[in-house]
């Protein structure tokens, strides 16, 4: 490696957890092709791994000798492209993690283990034809004539091991055929599509003569104006539910597309992408763009072959969850995050990232535009329109002039003086949810809980069933009759007597999703069809979309459900939704549980009334004078955010301040409640500038599958800064080995 071609060293972060950047020569017969962002082998230790190449630098630097080569170039094309790799390296240094989980979270498992797109054999006759005396030549091979036969008939290559199947004939026929230079085999790739039977739904009459009101027009043209001019721009696009955003979103779509670009587009819950898939493949099918799905729950198989389809070129359309912020798509244009004040866009493991604030950060560093959608947009997203970070746009009213579901708020303390037991249901739910069956129209239940009861309870000493290795109670769950933990999922069988004073009068207090199914089922008419969605129903990969089906097409009657179901999904013949618990959400030990209240309560009555017929919400409460409760009746944000920004910045709160958390945990509470103390007298004795420090307190929910819970809380204008003084002084803290910390960057949830 010597002459006109000089030595080189490349940077390499390894993907074995080992949080540096290594250098190694390039052997010869890799010089030129490795570029930043290939994934190769490279000796580590007495161990081979795979890497990154982060950069590329001349060797005479380093004494080339002291180089270990890499071992093998994986692929011959990038992995990440140079907008992904600065994106790794912001995420890095912001959310305070090594770089290498971060690498890891951006490229598909199957990628990274070298695996090939799935290919199968075929079989077909030889380009220039077959001799005119061929048939005659197998007078003495039957079986090869009658495959040369089928073979001439078909024209092209078909499945060698379909055909040999479908004929009845072994493989030493089309053996003989090959070697008698009479057919030939090659192989093809077959792609897995994700959701392939979500082809597109047929447009509704109304739908393929849609025409934009004026608001949707306005906004419309707002985000397309940016997109031509090719600059950055984060846009929030607030509107009511039911106001036509998709629309909106589908025309910037259009743009994009027609431009040369490429268009991610975000959804919070992996639940809501099957829809938005059908109508996206509906809407642009007839172009030449495909559209791909990207998210965690996809088979390895589906992800390698998407992954492979976006770094082709061939899907310019991305549709997922959180994680499809990575998706490595070309020439990136804009940038969709529908419902962007959900938390499930947190992710909650490390890297501790915010999938809307990277899908940002990404689309800055395209030059693209980044539309943030929802009805209840967060408090740090209206901030960020207030103080001009942001522009926005907005749509007030629904399409074809819709109204508002009617909002009836059911004071449940009135409800309980009048049973002998508080009630699950009130009368006027329940009387409503009667009439929509005799009028034949759907109704939705919405409780944030699952299981069939929330707890096991005795009555004579006060004990109640938990978790032994989380500070959670048990769920008990009918149909196995056992009690769960929906932290850890340990699970154990329901006991018969009290186990602390053996009362055989222990019970089952509260109610869960399942319980809810079974009173609904009872009250309502024997043919009426009621269904549950949860997370306990979704082991089946596709059952969710088949309940949603059947939901959709009328099969199901009444639908209940957690949080799976509050956001995004859209049934024109639900006109009654009922919320069985709306004071749920005001129980959390969390600043924000006003604003998840006021969200939840919004976006989970604005299923109701999305056809022709008018909707109304029952909201079941025992705090009816809630600011939260109160202003979702009207979905007036505006009342909302004015009261709430108040609060949060009298006490100095997101979104006036940055929330950094700092989580110490441990087998043993008596080291993690040590060793936090300990942090805690670092900071008093070095006070980091510009920083208010919280703590130490046990977290909520103190333990966690065995692991004993401690945190602070650091409340800092500049989240860069504020780190760097902490790691000065994090870095030199003796913490045992078995206490664990992990800081979490504009935490979104303080359990």
């Amino acid at each position: 490696m010597s002459g006109k071609n000089p030595p080189r060293a490349i940077e390499v972060q390894p993907l074995s957890g080992f949080n540096q950047a290594l250098t190694y020569s390039v052997p010869a017969k890799f010089s030129g092709q490795l570029l930043p962002g290939c994934l190769v082998a490279i000796p580590l230790g007495p161990r081979r791994t795979m890497g990154i190449v982060s950069s590329l630098k001349p060797a005479d630097t380093l004494p080339a000798g002291k180089l270990k080569p890499i071992s093998a170039l994986v692929r011959r094309e990038p992995v990440l492209s140079p907008d992904l790799l600065e994106l790794a390296r912001w995420m890095s240094g912001y959310y305070a993690c090594s770089l290498e989980p971060v690498l890891e979270g951006m490229i598909p498992a199957s990628v990274r283990g070298g695996a090939n797109e799935k290919s199968i054999r075929m079989i077909g006759i030889p380009a220039d034809g077959i001799p005119s005396d061929a048939f005659d030549a197998l007078s003495r091979s039957p079986r090869q004539k009658e495959l040369l036969d089928y073979l001439s008939k078909q024209g092209k290559p078909v499945p060698l091991n379909d055909t040999l199947k479908y004929l009845g004939i072994g493989e030493g026929a089309a053996k003989g055929l090959m070697a008698k230079g009479l057919a030939e085999e090659s192989r093809r790739t077959v792609r897995r599509v994700a959701y392939a039977d979500d082809l597109g739904e047929p447009a509704s009459e109304a739908e393929s003569e849609l025409v934009l009101t004026d608001e949707q027009a306005k906004s419309s043209a707002e985000i397309k104006q940016s997109i031509r001019a090719g600059l950055f721009e984060t846009r929030l696009l607030h509107g009511v539910t039911g106001s036509g955003k998709t629309e909106v979103y589908f025309e910037a779509m259009e743009e994009a597309l027609s431009l040369g670009g490429s268009v991610l587009f975000l959804v919070p819950e992996v639940a809501l992408a099957p829809q938005t898939v059908s109508r996206l493949r509906h809407r642009f099918g007839k172009q030449s763009e495909q559209v791909v799905v990207w998210h965690s729950h996809l088979s390895a198989g589906e992800r390698l072959d998407a992954w492979s389809s976006i770094t082709r070129g061939e899907a310019r359309i991305v549709v997922g969850a959180r994680s499809a912020v990575f998706a490595p798509v070309p020439n990136l244009r804009l940038v969709v995050v529908d419902e962007e004040h959900e938390p499930a866009y947190k992710q909650e493991d490390t890297p501790r990232y915010h999938g809307r604030d990277v899908a940002v950060y990404r689309a800055m560093l395209n030059r693209a535009v980044c539309v943030l959608g929802s009805a209840t947009p967060s408090l740090e997203t209206l901030h960020n329109v207030e103080r001009g970070k942001y522009s926005s746009s907005s749509l007030t009213r629904r399409i074809d002039g819709r109204e508002l579901p009617l909002i009836h708020l059911i004071d449940m303390r009135r409800e309980s003086l009048r049973q002998k037991t508080p009630p699950i249901l009130s009368t006027q739910l329940v009387e409503a949810m009667r009439q929509r069956y005799t009028d034949r129209e759907q109704s939705i239940l919405f409780l944030n809980r699952r299981g069939f009861n929330t707890t096991m309870l005795c009555p004579e000493c006060g004990h109640v069933e938990q978790c032994k290795d989380c500070s959670i109670a048990m769920t008990f769950h009918r149909t196995d009759g056992y009690l769960r933990c929906h932290l850890c999922s340990y699970r154990k069988p329901a006991p018969k007597s009290c186990p602390s004073c053996q009362s055989f009068d222990i019970r089952r207090k509260g109610h869960g999703t399942q319980r809810i199914e079974d009173i609904v089922s009872d009250l309502l008419p024997r043919k009426a069809t009621v269904m549950r969605i949860d997370a306990d129903m979704m082991t089946k990969k596709n059952l969710f979309r088949e309940i949603l089906r059947d939901f959709r097409l009328g099969k199901i009657d009444v639908l209940v459900g957690t949080q799976m179901i509050a956001k995004g999904l859209d049934f024109p013949n639900v006109t009654l939704v009922g919320v069985i618990d709306a004071d749920l959400p005001l129980r959390m030990e969390d600043f924000r549980a006003s604003e998840r209240a006021f969200q939840l309560l919004v976006q989970v009555g604005g299923r109701a009334g999305r056809g022709d017929r008018a909707g109304e919400v029952y909201v079941q409460t025992y705090a009816p004078h809630e600011p939260s409760i109160q202003y979702s009746r009207k979905a007036d944000l505006r009342g909302f955010a004015e009261e709430e920004m108040a609060m949060r910045k009298e006490f100095g709160y997101p979104p006036y301040r940055h929330l950094v958390r700092h989580l110490f945990r441990g087998r043993s509470n008596e080291k993690v409640d040590f060793y936090v103390d300990q942090w805690r007298k670092v900071l008093d004795t070095k006070p980091i500038p510009n920083a208010e420090v919280k703590g130490p307190a046990p977290a909520p929910l103190e333990k966690i599958k065995g692991y004993y819970r401690h945190h602070l809380l650091y409340f800092t204008n500049s989240v860069r800064p504020f780190l760097s003084e902490l790691e000065k002084r994090r870095s030199g803290f003796p913490l045992d080995k078995e206490v664990q910390d992990v800081l979490d960057v504009d935490c979104q949830q303080l359990s």
